[in-house]
């Protein structure tokens, strides 16, 4: 019978055109189509068993690793953190990065940081051979997705440190740790970082805090918690007299011994926290709170200034644990090399040398910090900043707070590491991942608007620049690079020409750039002079120690002077340090630099350090301060290889050009996304930088050849004021240099 031939038998060709072209009296394609319809029946049932077995497989894949990745455990013993991971306990090295809530154009109460950018920031912190990330406070709900997200998909986990946020305006309204405004609102605090962990969470909107549903379980990764804030003395003073008869604490797991007041309410707040998350989760992980050398546990006999920075300790190995609690306390300190000062006079810390031989009183500290605690100390910061302008000053390893390049940034951070785990520490958590454009340093904050400061970047301020990943103003790169290429200069930059002599100008959210060409002169050798002049009715028309003049009253002058001379000088009148200080007696009063037009222009200057005493010997050392003014000639470009971060300007030679680069704040604008500079500094009695709206620079610019004028111009430059600023993501060079450093550990 045909019906019974294999279909071997029959011509391959036959059969395959009888399938395709539906030939259903033909028995072999009745046979493949399974009557009318059976194959493509078929073809669907195999193309939906196959996806079916593919998501099925994915979801053994993910469940497998939601089982193992998670199943991480974290405890103290001894001088480390250990994890738990397939039956074994393993000492667990932290290198960590702090990671702040703000970004460019936004606070961070905003949270404007959205999950793509945390995710991508967790690829690159880990490609950066960094295991831990430490957050202050509760972020939004895209922080703990992109986190669980990453996680799910790697075979090495970025573990959390997570803090909990003390209520500032609350301590300085209260000054009392144990008033029920704090207190409670900590409490709170705690319980609700918790639950958000564990994905068991609905935050209702509110106004500078982090809002949403919380639904990602990320709890495995947290490795435990840092309570509280750096905090001030006055502060732990007034909570230890106002509660003098709280002398002890005895918790569910934890319990105090000759303890103050103040150790007493941190040792509660741990109950508190462990307590919560054990009762409610099953789960207990490592816990310390928020320390700092200023309330450290030692002793510091040659610190200039024991009334604010020696002047009560904060002692937690006063606080112990009872058996029921088995994930273990750690210390955690914010530790820098320039600050307070004891860290460059104390004696024995001043004249230690490390196995490198070198002087290295940051390793001492560690050290003498280390062997005072019986439980883990963890670095929860350290770093230097890679901003202009400079804020204090170690006078033995020049490890500032500001002034640094990208590069000594690495090298420094790297040496330092190297010094925590000479020292014995549990790990170090770099302090930070990205810069922020919303901070205040101590010597600059008084020249600019708080209310703007988000919106535009600040290169002099120190605080803005400890970020291994930098945000650079223009949407994709900058809208100049001080390299010597001109070619960016088109004519639409031009602000003034005369003759041979033109100077260009544009700016964004960071700089003023300006681009002086003379193309008759000779541009290493002669002198120029720029004049800017921003307010009104103030300014000098003449510029008495060049004996030049003005055809308008100039309130700054920017003096190129080859490479080693060059700088920006203001106005004697317009001189906010000179203002400054001599209403607080710190410099002579000069009663010419208080009248308007005097011909006489001042260097800019920074204060470092208030005059000090040191205790041990009463040596009076001066108030320390530098010339921030003075301009540094190289190659300001990231993409080329003498690439130097600090840069201010570039001689092209072959170009007979002069490329330079100002930071708004070294021309006293205050907010240049809103046009604000600082204005008449004596309209007060007292200091205020009286801000002025301006609509633009009036400028002339002077060539001088043997100290002769041969060429002068002058024009006017206009910017629009911006809401949004345009920035791009870049990584620092130090990243490089720390990811290969950090490769070894």
């Amino acid at each position: 019978m045909i019906a019974s031939r294999s279909i071997s038998t029959i011509s391959g060709t036959q059969a395959a055109d009888d399938y395709i072209y539906g030939d259903t009296n033909n028995p072999v394609s009745h046979i493949i189509r399974g009557g009318n319809n059976l194959t493509k029946f078929s073809v669907k049932r195999i193309i939906t068993l196959f996806v079916v077995c593919l998501v099925l497989i994915l979801v053994l894949i993910l469940a497998y690793r939601y089982n193992n990745v998670r199943s991480a455990e974290f405890r103290t013993r001894g001088n480390d953190f250990q994890i738990l991971q397939n039956g074994q306990w393993s000492d667990f090295l932290i290198k960590g990065v702090n990671m702040g809530a703000g970004k460019p154009g936004s606070f961070p109460g905003e949270m404007q940081i959205n999950k793509e950018e945390y995710s991508r920031w967790f690829k690159q912190i880990a490609d950066m051979n960094i295991n831990v990330v430490r957050v202050y406070t509760i972020l939004s709900p895209d922080f703990y997705e992109a986190l669980f997200e990453y996680n799910m998909f790697t075979s090495e986990p970025i573990y959390v440190i997570h803090g909990v946020w003390l209520n500032e305006e609350a301590m300085v309204k209260n000054n009392d740790a144990y008033f029920p405004e704090i207190k409670d609102d900590f409490e709170k605090e705690i319980k609700t970082l918790i639950d958000i962990l564990h994905g068991k969470c609905e935050i209702e909107l509110r106004n500078g805090h982090a809002s949403g549903t919380y639904r990602w379980d990320v709890s495995p990764y947290i490795i435990g918690y840092i309570l509280g804030i750096e905090l001030d003395a006055e502060f732990v003073i007034n909570t230890n007299e106002l509660n003098a008869g709280i002398t002890n604490f005895d918790g569910n797991y934890l319990y105090t011994e000759n303890a103050s007041p103040h150790e007493c309410w941190l040792a509660q707040m741990g109950d508190l926290a462990i307590s919560y998350e054990q009762e409610k989760y099953s789960v207990q992980k490592c816990v310390s709170w928020s320390n700092w050398l200023t309330t450290d546990p030692l002793e510091h006999t040659n610190e200039p200034m024991p009334e604010a920075e020696d002047a009560v300790s904060v002692d937690t190995e006063h606080i112990l644990i009872k058996e029921t609690y088995t994930a273990g306390l750690f210390a955690s300190y914010h530790i820098y090399p320039y600050y307070p000062e004891f860290m460059m006079y104390q004696p024995e810390y001043a004249s230690y040398i490390d196995q490198s031989g070198k002087l290295n009183p940051y390793e001492a500290y560690l050290l003498d910090l280390v062997a005072h605690h019986n439980v883990p100390v963890l670095v929860a910061e350290f770093g230097v900043p890679t901003s202009r302008g400079n804020t204090h000053e170690n006078v033995i390893t020049s490890y500032n707070q500001g002034f640094i390049t990208e590069e000594k940034q690495g090298e420094y951070i790297a040496d330092m590491f190297d010094s925590i785990i000479a020292a014995d520490c549990a790990g170090g958590i770099i302090f930070t991942w990205q810069d922020e454009w919303f901070k205040r340093s101590w010597n600059t904050s008084d020249l600019d608007d708080p209310e703007r400061r988000a919106y535009w970047s600040n290169y002099q301020v120190s605080e803005q620049f400890y970020g291994i990943l930098t945000f650079e103003p223009g949407e994709k790169k900058s809208v100049s690079y001080v390299d010597g290429d001109i070619s960016e200069w088109s004519d639409d930059k031009l602000v003034c020409q005369s003759g041979d002599l033109s100077l260009y100008m544009t700016s964004d959210a960071k700089f003023v750039y300006l681009m002086l060409k003379n193309d008759g002169g000779n541009i290493d050798f002669e002198q120029y002079i720029i004049g800017i002049d921003s307010v009104e009715e103030q300014g000098n028309f003449n510029f008495n120690d060049m004996g030049i003049s003005f055809s308008g009253a100039m309130d700054m002058v920017v003096v190129m002077d080859g490479q080693d001379n060059s700088r920006i000088l203001t106005d004697a009148y317009y001189d906010v340090w000179y203002r400054l200080h001599s209403l607080i007696y710190v410099l002579e009063r000069n009663t010419q630099y208080e009248q308007k037009n005097s011909g006489i222009f001042n260097p800019i200057n920074l204060i470092l350090r208030n005059e000090i005493t040191l205790p041990l010997t009463g040596e009076l050392l001066p108030q320390s301060s530098y010339e921030t003014g003075r301009l540094l000639h190289g190659n300001a470009n990231p993409d080329s290889a003498d690439f130097n971060s600090l840069a201010d300007f570039m001689i092209n030679s072959q170009s007979n050009a002069i490329e330079i680069r100002i930071p708004w704040q070294l021309l006293n604008v205050a907010d240049p996304s809103a046009k604000k500079v600082i204005g008449d500094l004596y309209e007060y009695d007292y200091f205020d930088t009286n801000l002025t709206n301006i609509e633009g620079f009036s400028l002339e610019v002077i060539a001088l050849e043997n100290g002769e004028e041969k060429e002068r111009a002058d024009g006017y430059y206009f910017w629009n004021p911006w809401e949004e600023p345009e920035y791009h993501e870049r990584l620092k060079k130090s990243y490089y240099i720390l990811q290969e450093y950090f490769s070894k550990y």
